[in-house]
């Protein structure tokens, strides 16, 4: 049956992941324009100064479109989300407001001086005005996942009159959660932008002359930016996981699919598993890895679904504790394979770079075109797995989803809301890939399209 908690549910998911296609992009390559200007400050190249001047102008228009796209979230929970906002304002707002005061603040009022004050202002503080911006970026990352991470791992509260009051504000911004998930997230960012810039690069290279500095020198940093960010989401990510299986085990049962507590706990390669009676139909499973992936040692115990199940009910009553098995499963599979596509692809070019093989294949600039979708596809997918994976609870063991929505939001009104913000959305979705590949593949005024080639890109 579709009532008014699915519908919100549908909707606030649906928006997120939206918005989310912004906000990695937004904070990677604010980070790298602020370096490339740092590089024409510091040498005077004025290559740096066309490379930070084009760069900057896609980062404006994902800025802008990640705006317009996350508005709609704050409204959300005071509408949708009522209960929730109820339950948890005391401690939710705290930061969130932050966010706005500070970080957005900087960062927008920056972000227009940067655009309007090249020929204004001093080359070190105009440079100034893009480190801030890019400081203000992540710092508004680090201020929303404070919240999240409450209501991953609730700490620095107290339970009153049924809400939930902060008590320490201290606890909230050194919650554990939130330093393995803010580092995990902007280094998402940085290889979300890598790609981003690898990509576009490697189109120009393709079909234009590869005698284009700027781009050459654009494909050359982008590929130790990507193969660091992308090896560095790698260990942080791991560290995360180690992070969720003690404070969120069902989580990490969900996405094994493993029904049963294992000592040691091996690992799920390939599983079709019977979600109704929670058992496997058929599984590819490497023998000790999921202990050793949770503990740094080949033994440990790893809680199953049904011994969790078990152990919720007597902790909080009956009901049914498990979420979505297919949908944590799968998020967590699809995460995991585009992460290592891109590590395979970003340390493939370094590699090349490195042993001077010459200019990269065709092929493999064509590859790197169409792998600007892999960090997205990865973000959406680890998005998904650490909300869908969290559920009933909307509050993790304080309130769940079920308990947070609007009881004055009607069943009408969820649906056209719904369909309103689907349909607006995908058209922002749309003109934002229209004008990030207009500006993408413009001419760009004072490129040398004669520099002499090197041997190899990498040494360009």
């Amino acid at each position: 049956m579709i009532d008014t908690l699915l519908l919100s549910r549908w909707q606030f998911a649906i928006t997120t992941v939206y918005h989310f296609f912004f906000v990695p992009l937004t904070l990677g390559l604010s980070l790298w324009v602020a370096a490339v200007e740092t590089a024409y400050v510091r040498t005077g190249n004025e290559v740096f100064k066309r490379m930070a001047k084009f760069w900057g102008k896609l980062f404006l228009i994902n800025f802008a479109m990640g705006v317009a796209t996350g508005i709609v979230q704050e409204f959300q929970f005071g509408m949708n989300w009522a209960e929730y906002s109820r339950f948890v304002g005391d401690i939710f707002g705290a930061p969130l407001a932050i966010e706005a005061l500070l970080a957005f603040f900087l960062e927008s009022t920056f972000l227009g001086i940067w655009v309007f004050g090249w020929d204004k202002l001093s080359p070190r503080l105009h440079l100034l005005c893009i480190w801030l911006v890019a400081i203000g970026s992540n710092l508004s990352a680090f201020w929303i996942l404070v919240a999240n991470s409450f209501m991953q791992h609730p700490v620095g509260y107290v339970l009153n009159n049924g809400r939930a009051e902060m008590n320490d504000f201290l606890a909230l911004i050194t919650n554990g959660h939130l330093w393995v998930q803010f580092p995990h997230v902007v280094l998402a960012g940085m290889a979300t932008a890598a790609f981003f810039v690898l990509g576009i690069s490697a189109y120009r290279l393709l079909h234009d002359s590869p005698r284009l500095e700027m781009f050459r020198r654009s494909f050359n940093y982008a590929l130790v930016y990507a193969a660091a960010a992308a090896l560095l989401v790698a260990v942080v990510g791991h560290a995360q996981g180690q992070y969720v299986v003690k404070t969120q085990p069902m989580k990490m049962a969900a996405a094994e699919a493993l029904w049963e507590s294992e000592d040691p706990a091996a690992l799920s390669l390939f599983t079709i598993g019977d979600t109704r009676n929670r058992r496997d139909v058929f599984s590819i499973r490497v023998p000790y890895l999921l202990s050793f992936l949770s503990y740094n040692r080949f033994y440990g115990e790893v809680q199953g679904i049904n011994d969790l199940q078990a152990q919720y009910e007597e902790e909080y009553g009956p009901g049914d504790y498990v979420p979505s098995v297919f949908i944590a499963y799968w998020s967590f599979r699809g995460m995991l394979t585009t992460g290592l596509l891109m590590i395979v692809l970003a340390t493939y070019g370094l590699y090349r770079g490195i042993r001077r093989r010459g200019d990269p294949p065709q092929w493999y600039l064509r590859v790197l075109v169409w792998a600007i979708a892999l960090p997205f596809l990865a973000n959406s997918a680890g998005w998904l797995l650490s909300e869908m994976g969290r559920q009933p609870w909307v509050v993790f063991g304080l309130m769940k989803t079920a308990d947070g929505s609007s009881l004055a939001v009607s069943t009408t009104e969820a649906w056209v809301s719904l369909i309103a913000f689907t349909l607006l959305y995908a058209v922002l979705i749309v003109a934002d890939v229209y004008l990030l590949r207009k500006y993408a593949v413009e001419v760009v005024e004072g490129t040398d399209a004669e520099a002499p080639a090197a041997p190899s890109l990498l040494h360009a």
